[in-house]
């Protein structure tokens, strides 16, 4: 199992040649996640290999066209494809109606579970939660109400040492507790876990801060993540742009992200008046030793970094 952040858009409010709008699929120990989905997502899932049908859980952002414009074809697709699994949507107050009217308008029902989390945006709040990972929604500063989200994994079992166990006596009901870090008592003899087992694999989360102004109050949010996205649509050179329209700058969100001691950053949402993100980048190194920008079919396997930053 793995932690998979695939780039399916980087763009801004305006798609072009080279940037779809934006859109993310995360596979996370095979919990598979899509976060945000503008206009032509299904067409880029297609595009990178990846499987509609798989999708359990879609985090909207906000109401704004350019990250949720691509759902009501989304949701036919897969309708027509033969899917009969309920599939969760979480997303800000009035994305329900939006979508349902607009299925409505088309005459055909789903054929499968469609529910509906409206989120209030607010302090971090627990969404979903199952053995292996948790997903918590936060508050952003934006012009209508934005959701960010955090994807965490669940610490995992420590690993056997088979030499060690070999010939120690101990039983197969022995080995669960052992990997729980519960140290055994058996016959008088005392097995202390650590000189049974091996260090648990890592554990890793991703934090996605989608269109918003620079804000104090996300920081604890966001705080330790081991990968940020962070919206950095402009540059400092349009800071007043980045100011009216709420949005963030490369150096702002290198700034966010060194606040909140986030190890590794990645840039994206990037207007459209830009042909490339390397003065985003150049800004943002300033402030943070690992960036990368976000582009469109980018694949990011959480703890293999260095091909990326």
């Amino acid at each position: 199992m793995s932690f998979d952040i695939h780039i399916l858009g980087s763009g801004a409010a305006l798609p072009t040649s080279k940037r779809q709008a934006t859109a993310q699929y995360v596979n996370c120990n095979e919990r598979h996640i899509l976060i945000d989905c503008g206009e032509g997502t299904q067409q880029q899932l297609r595009k990178f290999g990846l499987k509609l049908q798989k999708i359990q859980i879609i985090l909207i952002s906000h109401l704004h066209g350019d990250h949720f414009f691509g759902l009501p074809g989304l949701l036919s697709t897969i309708h027509l494809l033969g899917r009969d699994k309920r599939l969760h949507i979480f997303g800000p107050p009035g994305l329900e109606k939006l979508i349902s009217a607009m299925l409505a308008a088309g005459g055909h029902p789903l054929q499968f579970d469609l529910c509906f989390h409206e989120l209030t945006p607010g302090p971090l709040e627990l969404i979903f939660e199952d053995r292996l990972i948790e997903i918590h929604a936060f508050a952003l500063k934006h012009r209508i109400p934005t959701l960010g989200y955090r994807i965490n994994e669940k610490p995992k079992p420590r690993n056997l040492d088979k030499k060690a166990i070999a010939d120690s006596g101990l039983l197969i009901e022995d080995l669960p507790k052992l990997k729980a870090g519960i140290s055994i008592e058996r016959n008088g003899i005392f097995y202390d876990f650590e000189d049974y087992t091996l260090p648990p694999p890592a554990v890793y989360s991703y934090a996605y801060c989608s269109d918003t102004k620079p804000s104090p109050n996300y920081l604890d949010a966001i705080r330790k993540a081991d990968l940020l996205y962070h919206e950095a649509t402009f540059t400092q050179q349009h800071l007043e742009r980045a100011k009216v329209t709420f949005h963030s700058t490369a150096q702002q969100a290198a700034e966010q992200a060194l606040k909140a001691e986030c190890k590794y950053l990645l840039l994206g949402h990037f207007s459209s008046r830009y042909d490339d993100s390397n003065q985003h980048l150049i800004e943002a190194r300033k402030i943070h030793s690992h960036v990368a920008s976000a582009e469109d079919g980018l694949h990011l396997t959480l703890g293999k970094w260095t091909a990326y930053f």
